[in-house]
């Protein structure tokens, strides 16, 4: 039997794939637990990226396998939209409770991230009968066409695919380390509204809570209370991309439960359903009723067995009390990271919500340093951590461990980590 090699699976990768699917890492899983993964060759690896923040709750965590379990003895699949199962129903019910407000909402399912963000605009064209949407630079929203003209970031993303859809508007991202204050991104608002469109053609104002992609900046309180000023001033639905940020990775359920503001619509995925395809979209009732039956939905929306997993994910938050852990944990973080900054002059911000937490590098001159948060996630590797870097600058290595990490393989990853930083 020929033993199988990272080496050998790549290869065969780049002539089976197109090159336009970008791999982070050229090792190939066999198996995973928790925060720890194996490859084809047998080497371990702790994991602090959770498949891009899917995996609060961890690798395989047993109450979620179980579930999922449990659904594939009923069914797999029977489309929502043509058979309907009573789970879909009591998750919306349990989403309707946790989110921000006491106003009566409605969710509805769909399968990814970007599916989300799609029919949130829909929903919001529907129920304001306006075209304009306006989003923040730097921020991201996912690979479909209107997840792409509502990104803040060029390449890779947007490079080669125009033109975009239409009457989608553009301004700063108040983050004060990069000299923008939240006056300026306001005034960039009111620029659009005198040059571009009328406040009355505008349908959604839409941002992630703290930004993804773009280098975990979270928007400032003030920044978060503006835009519902706007919004309410205007008749504008404002509109949280949580899929990044929900599921208690910043410390709360949500990361605008921070904010003394509640959004119109929000969007979820990732860490909902534990690894399984899943997202929604929960809102004001009488918003989200807005698009006529038939309007909504999907083939594989609402799939039953990531329904399962969801219900379980949700039970473990809250049993593992998972949001209080996060802010454990992150706090540790950011006090290693803080502890290095002697050590490690490239070290020129440590931020970050719960465990949403970034640092980010710049040269002598303050200059961005991507090259250099090239090599520290390319030495932790090399030493069994995998890392993820974000930012428009990719000079951000961002954290995303899983909630339910063990404390020693946490502390073995901060240990990598410091000497990577070092090195």
């Amino acid at each position: 039997m020929t033993l199988k090699t990272n080496a050998a699976i790549d290869a065969r990768r780049i002539a089976a794939t197109p090159r336009g699917i970008g791999i982070g890492f050229p090792i190939y899983a066999e198996r995973a637990l928790n925060a720890e993964l194996w490859d084809v060759e047998g080497r371990r690896y702790i994991d602090f990226g959770s498949g891009i923040a899917v995996l609060n709750t961890g690798h395989r965590h047993p109450r979620v396998v179980e579930a999922i379990r449990a659904q594939l003895d009923r069914f797999t699949h029977t489309a929502y939209q043509v058979v309907p199962y009573e789970s879909v129903v009591s998750l919306a019910e349990r989403l309707n409770r946790l989110t921000p407000g006491t106003h009566a909402k409605k969710t509805a399912f769909f399968t990814t991230g970007a599916e989300a963000v799609e029919n949130a605009i829909k929903i919001a064209r529907a129920a304001t009968r306006r075209p304009g949407v306006i989003a923040l630079g730097g921020g991201f929203h996912g690979r479909t066409f209107m997840g792409m003209a509502l990104t803040g970031k060029v390449v890779p993303y947007k490079t080669g695919f125009g033109p975009f859809p239409g009457s989608i508007f553009h301004v700063p991202a108040p983050i004060a380390l990069h000299g923008v204050s939240v006056d300026d991104s306001l005034r960039a608002i009111e620029q659009l509204f005198k040059a571009d469109i009328e406040p009355e053609q505008v349908a959604a104002i839409i941002l992630e809570p703290v930004q993804g992609e773009g280098g975990f900046y979270a928007a400032p309180p003030e920044f978060m209370r503006a835009l519902r000023r706007i919004c309410d001033r205007h008749g504008i639905l404002l509109i949280a991309d949580e899929i990044q940020t929900g599921f208690g990775r910043t410390g709360k359920w949500f990361a605008m439960d921070h904010y003394d503001v509640v959004p119109d619509l929000m969007t979820m995925a990732k860490s909902l359903a534990g690894g399984t395809p899943l997202s929604a979209v929960c809102g004001r009732a009488e918003i989200m009723d807005a698009p006529a039956p038939g309007g909504l939905g999907g083939t594989y929306a609402a799939n039953a067995l990531a329904i399962a997993s969801a219900h379980a994910v949700l039970d473990v938050i809250e049993e593992e009390k998972l949001c209080e852990r996060a802010q454990q944990l992150g706090d540790r973080l950011k006090a290693r990271l803080e502890a290095l900054r002697a050590k490690v002059p490239q070290i020129c911000d440590v931020r970050g919500l719960g465990a949403m937490v970034a640092v980010e590098f710049a040269g002598a001159d303050g200059a961005p340093d991507p090259a250099f948060t090239k090599e520290v996630q390319t030495r932790a590797r090399d030493a069994g951590l995998l890392l993820l870097t974000c930012g428009v600058h990719a000079n951000v290595v961002r954290f995303l461990f899983p909630l339910t990490i063990e404390d020693a393989v946490l502390e073995e990853g901060l240990d990598i980590l410091a000497a990577a930083l070092q090195a």
